[in-house]
C-alpha cells in the first residue's frame, strides 16, 4: 500500500487520467497536468470516477509491478474453497488448494494492493467533489463511496482487521496506513457508504455503481455480519422490485453480457491490451501463460451433477487435452461450438468477458437468506418464491416446503459456481470450517481455523517498521 501513499504525498507529482463518453473501456488520454489544478469540473472528476473502475478492472498482464485488480480474485476465494484447483498442484498457486499460504505470496500482495489503490482513487474523487457541479455532485460521491465500501468489504473479509484509510494520505501519515482497525469500525463505514449511495444514485448503469447494487451489497453486508436481517430482506426486496429479472437461458447469463440479470459488473473489451482480461484464459489447458488454474473439482462437479439441472453443461466441461481434469466453462474466452458459446477475442489471453459480481439470482438466494434470519430452515413463502424462480430457471421443478440452512448453501453452490462467492458463503452460514476440514483431509491439504483469513502480505509488514501485524497462523 505504500507505493499508493507516496502518489499522493507530494502535490506536485504528475497524475494521468484517462476518460471516455460513457464507460472506463478504453479510455483516451485527456492530458498530463498536475495534482494541483487537475480537478476544475464535472468532465475532469468524471475522469478519476471511471479511473476508480479502471482499478477493480486491473491490468492485463503478468508483470509483478501491476495491480491486477479483480483479475487475482478466484485465487484466494475458490481456489481457497472446495470449488477449485490447480492442474498439477504445483508453485505458489497451489498454496491456495492445500491451505499454505505464505506471507510472500504474490498473489495475495497484489490483490491487497489493487484494493487499496481502488480506495485510494474513490478517496481522490471524494476529497475534490468540491469542483462538481450541484446536478453530479451527489452522483459523483455516491458511486466514490459505492466502490470504497465494495473494496473495504471484499479487505474485511479476506484479511480480518485492516487498516482504514478515508482521505487521500501522505508518507507522514504511516500510522493511519499501517494500523488495523477492528473489523467492526471498517463495517460501520461500509455500511455509512452504502447508504449514501443508495440515498445518491439510480440504475442508470450496470458497468457502474447504481441504486441497486448498493441496496444488494448492503444486504450482503448486513448477512455477512449475521445482523438487521429484516433490513436485508427490505434492501433485497427494493432489487427484485427494480426491474431485474432473471435470464430464461443460464448461458446468457455469462455470454450476453449486461443483460437483464446483471446488477453490477466489471466490463472488458476483446483484444485490447488496456481493457482486455486474461484470467479466464488462465483456467484453460496451454492457452494461457500460467494456465490450469482453477480447475473443477471432484467435490464440485458431483455438486452440480446432482443439484445444478441446466446449469451444469454451462458450469464445467472436460478438458479437452487431459480427460481426467475439467475446466470452468463460465467465462470461457475462446468459445465452445458444442455449447453454442462464441469467442469474445480472437486472442484468449485478451479476452472480453465481464466479470460478473452482482446478479439477480444472487439477490433473490439473499432474500431467502435474509427471511431465514440465522434460523436452520424457513417455510416462508415469499422464501419459497424466491427458492424456486432460481431452481426453476434450471429445470428444476420439484416443489418444497421448507427450506433448509444446508439446501440454501447448496443452491448458492450450484448457481453460483465459480463467481467466488463458495469461501464467503461458507464462512457467513458458519460451515466453513467443518466443509474445509473434510475436504482437505480427502485431498492431503492441510486446513486449519486461522486459514479463513489470508496473511496480511509480509512486505507491507516490512514496510511499516512493525507498526502492521500479522494475522495469527503465519
Amino acid at each position: 500500500m505504500i507505493k499508493y501513499i507516496s502518489k499522493i504525498a507530494v502535490l506536485l507529482i504528475i497524475i494521468v487520467f484517462t476518460a471516455c463518453e460513457d464507460t472506463f473501456l478504453s479510455p483516451d488520454p485527456t492530458g498530463v497536468i498536475t495534482s494541483s489544478n487537475f480537478f476544475s469540473n464535472d468532465t475532469e472528476l468524471e475522469a478519476a470516477i471511471l479511473n476508480m473502475y479502471d482499478g477493480i478492472q486491473g491490468v492485463n498482464s503478468t508483470s509483478t509491478s501491476d495491480n491486477h485488480g479483480i483479475m487475482y480474485e478466484f485465487y484466494i476465494t475458490e481456489m481457497r474453497s472446495d470449488n477449485t484447483e490447480t492442474k498439477s498442484s504445483e508453485g505458489e498457486d497451489a498454496q491456495f488448494e492445500s491451505f499454505t499460504v505464505e506471507a510472500t505470496n504474490g498473489r495475495v500482495s497484489d490483490y491487497y494492493d489493487s484494493y487499496y489503490n481502488i480506495i485510494y482513487r474513490a478517496n481522490l474523487v471524494l476529497e475534490n467533489l468540491d469542483v462538481a457541479s450541484e446536478e453530479a455532485v451527489g452522483a459523483f460521491e455516491g458511486e466514490a463511496k459505492f466502490v470504497r465500501a465494495y473494496a473495504y468489504f471484499n479487505l474485511v473479509r479476506l484479511f480480518g482487521d485492516v487498516p482504514l484509510v478515508q482521505s487521500v494520505i501522505s508518507p507522514a501519515d504511516a500510522e493511519t496506513a499501517y494500523t488495523r482497525v477492528a473489523t467492526s469500525a471498517i463495517y460501520d463505514v461500509i455500511e455509512s457508504d452504502l447508504q449514501t449511495a443508495i440515498a445518491n444514485l439510480d440504475n442508470t448503469y450496470k458497468g457502474r455503481a447504481s441504486k441497486a447494487a448498493a441496496q444488494a451489497l448492503l444486504a450482503k453486508v448486513y448477512l455477512t455480519q449475521g445482523e438487521n436481517y429484516s433490513e436485508a430482506q427490505s434492501l433485497c426486496e427494493n432489487v427484485m422490485s427494480s426491474g431485474f429479472s432473471l435470464e430464461t437461458n443460464f448461458k446468457d447469463v455469462f455470454f450476453n453480457e449486461l443483460n437483464d440479470e446483471i446488477i453490477f459488473a466489471v466490463e472488458y473489451l476483446g483484444d485490447l491490451t488496456d481493457d482486455s482480461q486474461n484470467f479466464s484464459a488462465e483456467w484453460l489447458n496451454a492457452v494461457g501463460r500460467t494456465s490450469g488454474v482453477n480447475y473443477v473439482t471432484a467435490n464440485a462437479r458431483q455438486a452440480l451433477d446432482a443439484m445444478g439441472g441446466d446449469r451444469t453443461m454451462y458450469s464445467y466441461r472436460q478438458d479437452v487435452k487431459q480427460y481426467e481434469k475439467y475446466q470452468v466453462v463460465k467465462y470461457i474466452p475462446n468459445g465452445d461450438s458444442n455449447l453454442g458459446i462464441d469467442a469474445t477475442s480472437s486472442d484468449p489471453q485478451k479476452a472480453g468477458n465481464d466479470w460478473i459480481i452482482l446478479r439477480y439470482a444472487d439477490v433473490l438466494l439473499m432474500h431467502v437468506e435474509a427471511i431465514m434470519a440465522g434460523a436452520a430452515e424457513t417455510s416462508s413463502s415469499s422464501a419459497i418464491n424466491s427458492f424456486m424462480q432460481v431452481r426453476n430457471r434450471a429445470g428444476i421443478t420439484d416443489n418444497v416446503t421448507t427450506i433448509t440452512k444446508e439446501d440454501l448453501l447448496n443452491e448458492r453452490r450450484v448457481e453460483l459456481a465459480f463467481e467466488n462467492h463458495r469461501l464467503f458463503d461458507l464462512i457467513r452460514f458458519g460451515m466453513a470450517e467443518q466443509v474445509l476440514s473434510a475436504f482437505s483431509n480427502e485431498t492431503g491439504g492441510s486446513f486449519s481455523a486461522t486459514d479463513l483469513l489470508l496473511p496480511i502480505p509480509q512486505r507491507e509488514i516490512n514496510l511499516s517498521n512493525g507498526l502492521l501485524t500479522q494475522n495469527p497462523g503465519y
